[in-house]
């Protein structure tokens, strides 16, 4: 092989050979060929570059189209047939897996869709998507510096950013990570090292009986995050929400009293701001002043309701947020980031997660490195690998500027009140409660049940009503719209405005439809 010198004075850089590396012929060791690559980069070009497209043309344009279904409703034994789902010793052609690759996309529900309300997320969002795709083609891990340089700065840029919009004017830190349950277990991790730090290296043993403290419209995550970390859910005690979904503080200080009393240690109170079904804010502001009193980890679950935060029309939801402990926020939701792009930011630089969770993993996190190590973000979290989730927002934040993002945040909440407006001219559509976010639930009431009085005649028989409707708009596809009960409410639709691409005549369709699929019941 000549050597470096010999090629410059050929005039073929070393650079310039890796881009046009000299052809050779096959070398076949072990029955392997050892130095034939360059047809199956070929192969992968052409495969990717015709997969692109039919990801345009299925996934981008008719998936986004408002004259295109929302779904193509198959029971799950159909659809195993039509997918051919078996994995077999040989591989398919080309043709065939770019069938496979379009009919993973025709038969899968189109959350992009400007009628799909079923979800805390919706819409196409370009930015962050290219941003998708951009990570997934470096596919690279963000636990050093080394290996992920650009998007280890990007998270920390994302992350300080949002912490300003919080309102911690000390800063804090924080890390990216796959959903608001996992945001909101880190959350209850954290709060216990801080009651009690040995139970990292000791466990469970030496541990009074902790408590956490909820309001009973949380999100499941917290009872989960208890029995992950072995609190335990009989130690979650739920306190008492008001007809509007929002913890009662006077309630959540009996429940403390009640757990000393017990014997029991309370070390963490969890906020929520934006519940799942009402998007209602609990009062942060005087929970924050129970948690001083009582020493308590605060916690606000915003996942949903954070990108309020963007909104200076709208931010007064969140009052008292600054004084948050620690704060989960999915700018995949309201914000449209594509999925999944979750923060959990965590008060004050006293290095808390490292402290928390880090390992010490010799052949990652050496000390000696030639940078500085402190861009090394992966001992803080409980995951190895971890994807640079925080590009997608980044991307898209640097493509709109803080104002389209403020005005989506504006948009999304004007278009819900105005199909509040409209419900209320229409008979047959009853709200559950005036909203005060993005969440519009109400009841279809059919033209056989509106002369029943308030009762439980009416109550069991508009219980069934929501179900049939939503089979029948789904089998149809003409748009998707979640419902349940709440507390001893029947079934109702929970509809979640969200996405810019959605219209007015996309609002007034879904309350003529719904009243088309469900007048006969």
């Amino acid at each position: 092989m000549a050597s470096s010198m010999e090629r410059h004075m050929n005039g073929l850089s070393p650079v310039a050979e890796l881009r046009h590396p000299v052809k050779c012929p096959p070398r076949v060791v072990d029955s392997f060929v050892s130095n034939g690559h360059s047809e199956e980069v070929d192969s992968a070009e052409s495969f990717i570059k015709q997969a692109m497209e039919i990801i345009m043309d299925e996934a981008v344009k008719k998936a986004t189209d408002v004259h295109e279904k929302v779904c193509e409703w198959r029971s799950p034994e159909e659809l195993k047939e039509l997918l051919d789902l078996e994995l077999r010793d040989g591989g398919e052609s080309e043709s065939e897996v770019l069938k496979r690759c379009r009919d993973a996309i025709r038969y899968s529900v189109k959350t992009g869709h400007p009628r799909f309300f079923n979800q805390l997320y919706a819409g196409m969002e370009p930015y962050s998507m290219v941003a998708s795709f951009i990570t997934e083609a470096i596919k690279t891990s963000l636990y050093t510096y080394e290996v992920a340089p650009v998007f280890t700065l990007m998270e920390d840029a994302v992350l300080r950013k949002m912490m300003e919009l919080v309102g911690w004017e000390e800063g804090g830190e924080g890390i990216f990570n796959p959903g608001g349950s996992m945001s909101n277990m880190y959350a209850v991790n954290l709060a216990r090292y801080r009651h009690c730090a040995d139970i990292k290296e000791v466990g469970l043993y030496g541990a009074p009986r902790l408590v956490i403290l909820t309001s009973q419209d949380c999100h499941y995550s917290i009872s989960k995050s208890a029995a992950l970390l072995g609190i335990g859910t009989k130690n979650v005690y739920v306190v008492p929400a008001d007809k509007r979904g929002k913890m009662i503080p006077s309630a959540l200080e009996e429940q403390i009293k009640l757990a000393k009393s017990e014997g029991a240690v309370p070390f963490m109170v969890n906020a929520t701001a934006g519940t799942t079904v009402l998007g209602a804010f609990d009062p942060i502001q005087e929970i924050a002043d129970i948690c001083e009193k009582h020493d308590l980890w605060l916690h606000v679950d915003a996942c949903w309701g954070g990108a309020a935060l963007m909104s200076k029309k709208h931010r007064q939801l969140l009052k008292g947020i600054h004084r948050a402990d620690s704060v989960a926020w999915n700018p995949h939701k309201m914000l449209m980031a594509c999925l999944q792009c979750s923060a959990f930011l965590v008060r004050g630089k006293t290095n808390l997660l490292q402290r928390c969770h880090s390992a010490r993993a010799s052949y990652l996190f050496q000390q000696d490195k030639f940078y500085d190590v402190s861009y090394d973000t992966g001992d803080k979290s409980v995951q190895c690998s971890r994807k640079p989730d925080a590009f997608k927002l980044w991307l898209m934040w640097k493509a709109l500027g803080t104002k389209e993002l403020e005005w989506r945040v504006d948009r999304a909440l004007t278009m819900a009140r105005y199909l509040v407006q409209e419900m209320k001219k229409r008979e047959g559509f009853r709200l559950l409660l005036e909203p005060e976010y993005a969440n519009v639930c109400f009841w279809y009431i059919p033209p056989s049940l509106r002369k029943l009085p308030d009762g439980p005649e009416l109550w069991k028989k508009l219980h069934a009503v929501a179900p049939v409707v939503k089979e029948r708009m789904m089998k149809t596809g003409s748009m998707m719209i979640g419902y349940q009960t709440h507390g001893d409410k029947p079934n109702f639709f929970r509809m979640v405005v969200i996405s810019p691409q959605v219209s007015r005549e996309d609002l007034d369709f879904v309350l003529d439809e719904i009243h088309n699929l469900g007048k006969d019941l």
